[in-house]
């Protein structure tokens, strides 16, 4: 059985809170079990709460009136999602769906913003979220508006190497989440054929071994390098 209070008092960005804190938010959350493929919320919807991912991993993207799908980021369990319409009071401005069976703390909006009505000074707990998100969204502008697609790549990957590498009994480390080139392209705002590409060319140079659904690093500085060229 999941234990609420685990999961809160092991989250790097709440394990500072005060016991008593924690226990007003074990107190106002509610545990939701998730199939794969579920809607969390949607692009639109009203922001009714925070989101603490405690199993599987969640999927945010964003989608064009023509059914273009950018995909942001995955979210892993120990992540929050959703903080931002819960601040500032506006609609979602992302989709977010279940991979695989998921579970999910959720604070309702109410109880919470009441909770930091009392207690103002708990706001330097949640701005860090914030802020992680607002670098990481920026570092895509700037990806897109002055690199390359071989620097955005390479960007790319190492991100994913720093969340979800894994070191097993293979040559290399492998990024330790289904990545189909679909996604990747969706990532990057471009044609799985451009990244198929790219990914060709990685492999080849024996930066990347490429497997079904799975990408493993073979040469972290040839990444770092490539991605130097033009930082």
């Amino acid at each position: 059985m999941i234990d609420k209070r685990e999961i809160l008092a092991a989250n790097p960005l709440l394990s500072g809170l005060p016991a008593d804190v924690v226990e007003e938010l074990m107190a106002v959350s509610v545990l939701k079990q998730l199939s794969d493929g579920e809607c969390v919320y949607a692009q639109g919807d009203d922001g009714d709460g925070l989101f603490g991912v405690v199993q599987g991993r969640i999927r945010l993207s964003n989608s064009s009136r023509d059914g273009k799908e950018l995909l942001v980021m995955l979210v892993e369990p120990g992540d929050w999602i959703g903080e931002v319409s819960l601040l500032d009071g506006l609609p979602r401005s992302l989709d977010a769906f279940a991979m695989g069976d998921c579970a999910v703390l959720f604070l309702p909006s109410a109880r919470f913003n009441a909770l930091l009505k009392s207690k103002p000074e708990l706001y330097q707990y949640f701005i860090p979220m914030l802020c992680r998100k607002l670098r990481l969204a920026l570092s895509y502008v700037e990806g897109v508006a002055l690199f390359p697609l071989a620097a955005r790549l390479a960007q790319r990957i190492l991100e994913l190497l720093r969340f979800y590498g894994v070191e097993d009994d293979k040559p290399g480390v492998l990024i330790n989440v289904h990545l189909p080139q679909e996604d990747l392209a969706k990532m990057l705002g471009v044609s799985r054929q451009a990244i198929s590409r790219e990914l060709k060319r990685l492999e080849a140079d024996g930066t990347i071994a490429l497997a079904y659904g799975q990408l493993r690093v073979m040469n972290t500085v040839a990444l770092q390098d490539e991605l130097d060229r033009y930082v």
